[in-house]
């Protein structure tokens, strides 16, 4: 099948749990799209709203200016909408038959766009820090997963932020809905790892890196699979699916952001000198046709500007560079064939991208303040999963073990197995801010008690 002929299922603008309607208005002129509603969709839920008090680099920062998980999703969003609507604009030319099946590159853009926005809306408090202690702590109580099957023990020993990502999507938000009843095409290409948890397979590339899915909504991301046209990997070990194109294209937004932007922050908060920070992005901005060679700055302000120049140019550089990398795969992206690395590391500018990563690794990542706090989470988080998931799995709970219940929003329900009960505790700590984690970890322990 020829790419011109699948497009136009992978961007499908079919709802998950919602009846079929008619074909909505197409063209750059419709007053909204399907997939500017789901943008529109993941702005207004509660979850999206939490992460503007969760951790990207620097946890519970005193500098506002330095990004939360909301600023740096809305920041990725506005790089995916661009890379997908440049895109969209290369793939109608190529494929101009496309235009007679209701295909617009402002419907590449939207979809990339509203998956980018909600890309880290399933990560815990204190960021992959919180993943790791909440994976970590089920690792070592393998006492509380007796009976589960080894894929359940997977979603909660590897518990994974873009799995719990697709779970408020599709579930946790308007649970009677259930979920926001995204489009199959955003959904999809919100999905980086489209594989149930377990041990990475050995073949399927990138895409298999991570899992993408607990087990409670294998069934539901089945109806995204086939409603996109994802192609089923055989042979893995999981049960898998081939990566939707448009999500290299979100994958490649996030690491230009965030590589880039990182690096900012670490010079604003004097972890990262003017000189170094100057040498690295111009290393990239200077690319760019439209880049102004000037000067190093001395003025503490001019040298802010100077950065924040610096980062515009180097990732609207860098964004030129993926569209071609994009196009240069095209087709086997679009055949759904594994690839063995994402299009940033596929670009002239790659290894000066790596160069900006591992620098950041070094001066901010480990920088001690970051290091304290991400201790200070795995004690918040460990310590709540302590007593927390005790009580739900009790089958005569004691007194105290009953009030705990009733702090989680929505408790066990008395049908529900181990494994559901589970993801209730995991679905309730994942969904903290950063700040809230702290104060109920006070309450519970008794360190702050509430006026």
């Amino acid at each position: 099948m020829s790419p011109s002929e699948q497009w136009p299922k992978l961007l499908s603008y079919a709802r998950l749990g919602a009846q079929a309607r008619p074909a909505p208005p197409a063209g750059d002129n419709a007053p909204r799209t399907d997939f500017q509603r789901d943008f529109d969709r993941i702005v207004f839920s509660t979850a999206f709203r939490r992460l503007h008090d969760k951790t990207q680099v620097f946890p519970l920062p005193e500098n506002d200016l330095v990004h939360s998980r909301l600023t740096h999703s809305l920041e990725v969003s506005c790089v995916g909408r661009s890379l997908g609507t440049m895109v969209g604009a290369k793939v109608l030319e190529r494929h101009p038959e496309l235009a007679g099946a209701e295909v617009s590159a402002r419907s590449f853009g939207d979809i990339v766009a509203a998956a980018c926005l909600a890309h880290d809306i399933g990560n815990p408090p204190f960021g992959h820090a919180g993943e790791d202690a909440i994976g970590s702590w089920f690792k070592g109580h393998r006492e509380h997963t007796e009976g589960l099957t080894d894929q359940e023990r997977a979603d909660l020993e590897q518990f994974e932020g873009n799995a719990q990502g697709f779970r408020i999507l599709t579930r946790l938000q308007i649970p009677k809905n259930p979920g926001l009843q995204l489009t199959l095409a955003t959904l999809a290409a919100f999905t980086k790892y489209p594989r149930g948890a377990g041990p990475r397979p050995a073949t399927g590339g990138i895409a298999t890196k991570k899992h993408g899915f607990f087990q409670t909504e294998e069934a539901l991301f089945a109806q995204v699979a086939e409603g996109t046209g994802l192609v089923p990997q055989d042979g893995l070990g999981v049960t898998a699916w081939s990566r939707h194109p448009l999500a290299y294209l979100v994958e490649a937004a996030d690491d230009v952001c965030y590589c880039i932007l990182d690096i900012e922050d670490g010079f604003r908060l004097g972890l990262v000198d003017f000189a170094d920070a100057h040498e690295r992005l111009t290393a990239i901005a200077s690319h760019d046709a439209r880049f102004v060679p000037q000067p190093a700055p001395t003025d503490p302000d001019e040298r802010k500007e100077r950065i924040s120049y610096l980062r515009a140019k180097a990732i609207n550089h860098l964004a030129n560079e993926v569209q071609d990398a994009f196009l240069e795969r095209e087709a086997a992206l679009v055949a759904g064939e594994p690839q063995p690395k994402g299009l940033s590391d596929d670009i002239p500018s790659a290894q000066a991208l790596r160069d900006i990563k591992d620098f950041t690794l070094r001066t901010c990542y480990r920088s001690r303040g970051v290091v304290q706090i991400e201790l200070a989470g795995y004690e918040v988080l460990q310590s709540m999963l302590d007593v927390l998931v005790p009580a739900v799995l009790a089958e005569a709970p004691t007194q105290k073990q009953s009030k705990l219940l009733t702090v989680i929003p929505v408790g066990p329900q008395p049908e529900w197995g181990a494994y559901q009960r589970l993801l209730r505790v995991t679905d309730y700590l994942s969904g903290m801010t950063d700040s809230y984690a702290v104060s109920m970890f006070q309450r519970l322990t008794g360190v702050s008690l509430p006026r």
